[in-house]
């Protein structure tokens, strides 16, 4: 049996985004698809000075509305434009079991889904995840099949048997259909543990503990 997942590459997200990686035999990364502006692709919350939770945004490049997630660019002088983003958080000055990914983060370079993608597997090597993945940029697939029919091309390309996703996609696909392509469609039960972002989880929470949540949570 093969498993994957399919997931948009998102920025320093939550730890139950881990789990996708975690229980699956392949991830992709779901860079062929129109890029969500309201999403959390290019941003994340942090935790201020104060105590709250604010905005860490990827400072990108002015691009059309239709543009792809694998077809963004950077602003010029993005490093610098996110290190001054960064300067209102303490994590960003800490020292701690977060500082290799900190600072990989602060390594502004390439295109943001490919900079977004390195920065998931150094936090999936720091929890202890394998890390076989792949883009879906390069499978190719027509741009005429979209949502669930996208999911189902890309999963029969792989060889999938087994389909897993995120408990909030249950209304996004029908299971019949994806029996109809010999392949299981499973879903992960609600993350229990703690939200807020994996580089501000890192700096607050014991590491093997965290990575031990996510492996079997």
């Amino acid at each position: 049996m093969t498993a994957i997942a399919i997931m948009q590459p998102y920025f320093l997200p939550y730890a139950g985004y881990f789990r996708l990686i975690a229980q699956t035999d392949l991830f992709v990364i779901y860079d062929c698809v129109q890029f969500p502006r309201r999403g959390w692709l290019h941003r994340n919350k942090l935790t201020d000075a104060q105590g709250a939770e604010q905005w860490l945004t990827l400072p990108l490049k002015p691009a059309p509305q239709e543009v792809l997630i694998a077809d963004l660019e950077f602003a010029d002088n993005a490093a610098d434009a996110l290190a001054e983003r960064l300067r209102p958080f303490p994590v960003a000055s800490r020292d701690g079991p977060h500082a290799a990914l900190l600072a990989q983060v602060r390594r502004v370079e390439g295109r943001p889904a490919g900079y977004i993608a390195g920065l998931l597997e150094a936090a999936s090597r720091q929890l202890g995840l394998p890390w076989n993945v792949i883009r879906s940029s390069s499978l190719d697939v027509p741009q005429s099949l979209r949502g669930q029919d996208r999911i189902l091309e890309i999963a029969r390309r792989l060889g999938a048997t087994r389909y897993v996703n995120a408990p909030g996609g249950r209304d996004l696909y029908e299971a019949r259909a994806f029996a109809d392509a010999g392949i299981e469609l499973s879903f992960l039960e609600p993350w229990a543990g703690a939200g807020g972002s994996i580089l501000q989880r890192l700096a607050d929470d014991d590491p093997a503990a965290l990575a031990q949540q996510v492996q079997h949570g």
